[in-house]
């Protein structure tokens, strides 16, 4: 038999494990990097099929219709993350992470309402690369790192596109929803597990 070990020594160890426990339940990791990848795919192909966002119905169909598709990857590739790692979909750093993402993303389905409405189509890129920003930026807090950094890099754009003309709106949404999903889903794909 070896000799027991000091109180001290098995408190610390305790010590220790609660707090990497604590540390990894209140992250939010099922971020699906492969799945940002497909979104930023499926992005180009809708800025390439709608055209430009000249006051368009079909500009405007064509990525409402990308954004159900998008939400669609999102779940799917969220739900087989956390398969993949054992966690519980559910958990509360999952259910953090939304509440914190719909605010901006519901101002967003407002603020489309009312700019289609208004005849503003055209600067709907501006505010949809704004407000998505905005949520990832806030969300990623609870999440890995280059969320938060997609988010500001989501803003910035936004900020190019109202100063832009009108007419380059497909372009910023391009760049967006395509390449930054494209480049930080790989990242995070080969960084954080898929």
């Amino acid at each position: 038999m070896g000799e027991p070990r000091a109180i001290h020594t098995h408190a610390i160890d305790e010590l220790r494990y609660i707090r990497d426990t604590m540390a990894r339940a209140g992250h939010f990791s099922a971020i699906p990097g492969w799945g940002g990848v497909v979104m930023g795919v499926t992005a180009l192909a809708a800025s390439a099929v709608s055209g430009p966002p000249a006051r368009s119905g079909r500009w405007l169909a064509v990525w409402l219709a990308e954004l159900a598709i998008a939400v669609v990857i999102a779940l799917v590739a969220i739900a087989r993350k956390a398969r993949r790692s054992n966690s519980p979909l559910m958990a509360t750093p999952t259910t953090r992470f939304a509440r914190v993402m719909l605010p901006p993303l519901a101002a967003g389905a407002i603020l489309t309402a009312v700019f289609a409405a208004n005849g503003l189509t055209d600067r709907l890129p501006g505010c949809w690369l704004l407000l998505y920003g905005t949520s990832a930026a806030t969300g990623g807090t609870l999440s890995v790192r280059l969320v938060p950094i997609m988010g500001v890099l989501f803003m910035a754009l936004s900020v190019a596109a109202f100063l832009a003309p009108p007419s380059w709106g497909n372009v910023f949404m391009a760049a967006g929803f395509g390449g930054l999903h494209i480049v930080f889903g790989g990242i995070i794909a080969r960084n954080h597990g898929g």
